[in-house]
């Protein structure tokens, strides 16, 4: 390994035809190089993506009830139903598995937009009728004060909790702390303000929500006995489709639909939705593992070539080196360490490469919603390199192998 005259000899034989061992380098370089940046680009795009759900419960579900398809117990198809207040506790009380059942009133209905005025100020908004349990399902933070607590539903408070966009419409430059909006006549005093985590958005923008006590909602908006939906989440290690179709039978039974009528319960279930995305991106990756390891071997089935035409051109070196008496294992040696060295450099400089390339997209900052923080770890770097030694090794054990079935009579008397 540290035998100054073998290192001359390699670095001889690789240099006496510089274009050839320059373009075997290339292919290995380059396939290396493509692993590492399509690699970093997977992990931007699932950074970007997956990253988006930060602080969304990824083990959730959401439940609303739709018009009925079916006839059932004398209801007529077409039948619209909603879900009440005694279906939170039948819920929580006849569900297993549940670790927070939220129900949840919107203003005007899914996506609605509704008038909130401060001073001389008016902006649509959504208005939301939560219990504080939301904090825990939602992508969102409380930067400043405080989020609604059990008090707020108990003593059916008028306060809310807007978002940075309901801060920068009717406020500006004020501080809204302890403030009061207007929202369809009735005050609501400002008491915390929120903030989304994720750049994903499960229906309306967070930042442009404000949220209200579940039980002043009801009273103040004329919404008394009414849930427009739940918000499931499981509790770890539980399968939320079967908590989701549990519920659904019991509102089902509660509510006198059909059980075979998919059609009267809306879901979402974001633990599918999740587990979907986040296959993609494995198979992304498993994707970009298998064209570069395929980009690799080319470059390496490259360099097992070019070792075979170096064997043949030193036949008769190789002879009368096995003539004076040079054992199998130093001729071997020889020949991996000459593929070893060329994988090695052209590897080095193919991940130095990557590397680089993906560090200047993020310097040009050229991220967004959708990308995001591209770059592999030290890990993964490590396992490509020594994939790419290993192959080396083989690509060189090959033309070595070679090498030593030839015999020294026939190799002296080589042209």
């Amino acid at each position: 390994m540290f035998d100054a005259d073998r290192w001359g000899e390699i670095w001889m034989t690789l240099s006496r035809n510089k274009l050839r061992s320059f373009l075997t380098m290339f292919g290995v370089g380059w396939g290396i190089f493509m692993l590492v940046v399509m690699l970093g680009m997977g992990n931007g795009l699932s950074n970007a993506i997956l990253g988006g759900f930060e602080g969304f419960a990824t083990n959730s579900c959401f439940i609303w009830t739709m018009p009925t398809t079916k006839p059932y117990a004398g209801f007529q198809r077409g039948r619209s139903f909603r879900f009440d207040n005694e279906d939170i506790s039948l819920i929580r009380n006849n569900v297993s598995g549940i670790e927070i059942c939220s129900p949840q009133l919107q203003l005007g209905g899914w996506q609605g937009g509704n008038n909130v005025i401060y001073k001389n100020k008016t902006a649509a908004f959504s208005i939301y009728g939560v219990e504080p349990e939301v904090l825990s399902v939602e992508s969102m933070r409380i930067p400043v004060g405080r989020f609604l607590n059990q008090q707020d539903l108990i003593e059916e408070r008028k306060v809310c909790v807007i978002g940075e966009k309901v801060v920068e419409r009717l406020f500006e430059f004020e501080d809204p702390m302890g403030k009061y909006i207007k929202i369809n006549g009735v005050y609501f005093q400002v008491v915390g303000r929120s903030k989304k985590k994720g750049s994903a958005e499960m229906g309306d923008n967070p930042d442009a929500k404000i949220y209200v006590p579940f039980t002043t909602f009801q009273k103040a908006f004329n919404s008394l006995n009414e849930v427009h939906w739940f918000t499931i989440v499981a509790k770890p290690d539980q399968d939320v489709a079967r908590i989701e179709a549990d519920i659904k039978k019991l509102m089902a039974r509660k509510h006198r639909v059909d059980p075979t009528d998919e059609s009267a319960f809306g879901s979402w279930n974001m633990q599918e939705f999740y587990g979907m995305m986040n296959g993609l991106f494995i198979g992304i990756a498993g994707l970009s593992w298998f064209v570069g390891i395929c980009t690799l071997l080319a470059g390496v089935i490259g360099i097992g070539n070019i070792m075979l035409v170096i064997i043949k051109e030193r036949t008769k070196e190789i002879g009368i080196r096995r003539s004076i008496g040079a054992s199998p294992r130093s001729i071997t040696g020889q020949i991996v360490m000459e593929a070893l060295t060329l994988t090695f450099i052209a590897g080095y400089f193919g991940l130095l490469a990557g590397v680089g390339v993906l560090e200047a997209i993020r310097g040009l900052g050229a991220e967004g919603d959708f990308f995001k923080n591209p770059g592999v770890d030290l890990f993964v770097a490590v396992v490509a390199f020594v994939v790419l030694i290993v192959a080396g090794l083989i690509a060189g054990l090959i033309p070595a192998r070679r090498a030593l079935a030839i015999r020294a009579v026939d190799a002296l008397r080589a042209e």
